[in-house]
């Protein structure tokens, strides 16, 4: 079955009323506020959420790249009859990432939904949906928002590259959850020589969750730490960048080896939150650059 499709943007809103009122203005239909909450589902391709609006649920299965523009998002609704149970099936399957709670006031200009919304956490924003036909080349959707975005006044440095659950995350949001992926993969962990077994979680660019654990072998170099499990499962799944890593063992204070350092600094920044955990949660948190000051840069050694 093929996605639907429509073309988005997103943008901070210091003004909502100027907007809604620009907005109406423009011959925009107001039909009212909605009460929005969005569970997002650690997927492993691309991104699923469960969507609770009044007395109706949706789940939605989308991707959509992370562009501070008017981008394409390919999507995939189904009516959920019953979104508890289907909440925490979901849950025990694949995890809970982020939960993100809003109200929605949806005003309707030709075939673009206009969002002004009020997220919990985040504040306030304006959010452009032009839903395009299967036959579309995206060129009228593109036309229509680039003609909102004018009559509503969305400046470059308002518009935005990450969803709200994005924002939440890099706010801490699924910090807990990285440290119960780090905890599972720790218990999970082969180590029958050392018996030193180490858990890591790491979160990527689109707000996915991967872990890995230690794996030893009897001929004791060819074992794998827990660091290159879990990155490993990140490019597998299709993430590009780290964002966020949990390193947990039970010992006084475990940190990653000076070769694990440098395979996270391919994929991660100096300002990359690594959380140092045992069972009970985080002891410490360091960036990487305090980690590893001077990263081997292979642009640099190029010179």
């Amino acid at each position: 079955m093929q996605p639907l499709r429509n073309v988005e943007l997103k943008a901070r809103d210091h003004d909502p009323e100027a907007t809604l009122a620009a907005a109406l203005g423009h011959g925009a239909a107001d039909q009212g506020v909605l009460r929005q909450i969005d569970t997002y589902f650690a997927a492993r391709e691309g991104r699923l959420k469960l969507r609770e609006e009044g007395g109706s649920a949706t789940l939605i299965a989308y991707a959509r790249a992370d562009e501070a523009t008017a981008r394409t998002s390919a999507y995939h609704l189904v009516d959920v009859p019953d979104p508890a149970a289907l909440k925490g099936a979901l849950d025990a399957a694949l995890g809970t990432v982020v939960v993100v709670e809003k109200f929605r006031r949806l005003l309707l200009w030709q075939d673009v939904r206009i969002h002004l919304d009020a997220v919990e956490g985040l504040g306030t924003w304006v959010e452009l949906e032009a839903v395009a036909p299967a036959d579309s080349d995206l060129t009228d959707e593109h036309r229509m928002v680039a003609e909102l975005r004018a009559v509503l006044k969305i400046e470059d440095d308002e518009v935005v590259a990450t969803g709200y659950a994005g924002l939440l995350l890099e706010d801490g949001a699924a910090t807990p959850r990285l440290v119960d992926l780090a905890r599972t993969a720790m218990d999970r962990a082969y180590a029958p020589y050392s018996h030193f077994q180490v858990g890591v979680a790491l979160r990527d660019e689109t707000g996915a969750l991967h872990s890995g654990a230690n794996v030893e072998n009897g001929a004791y170099p060819q074992g794998a730490c827990a660091e290159t499990s879990a990155i490993g499962a990140l490019i597998a799944a299709g993430g590009h960048a780290i964002r966020e890593a949990v390193v947990m063992a039970d010992t006084e204070l475990i940190v990653p080896c000076g070769g694990c350092r440098q395979r996270l600094s391919e994929f991660a920044g100096a300002e990359t939150p690594i959380h140092l955990a045992g069972p009970e949660g985080i002891r410490r948190t360091v960036t990487l650059g305090e980690l590893l000051p001077l990263a081997f840069d292979l642009e640099e050694a190029r010179g």
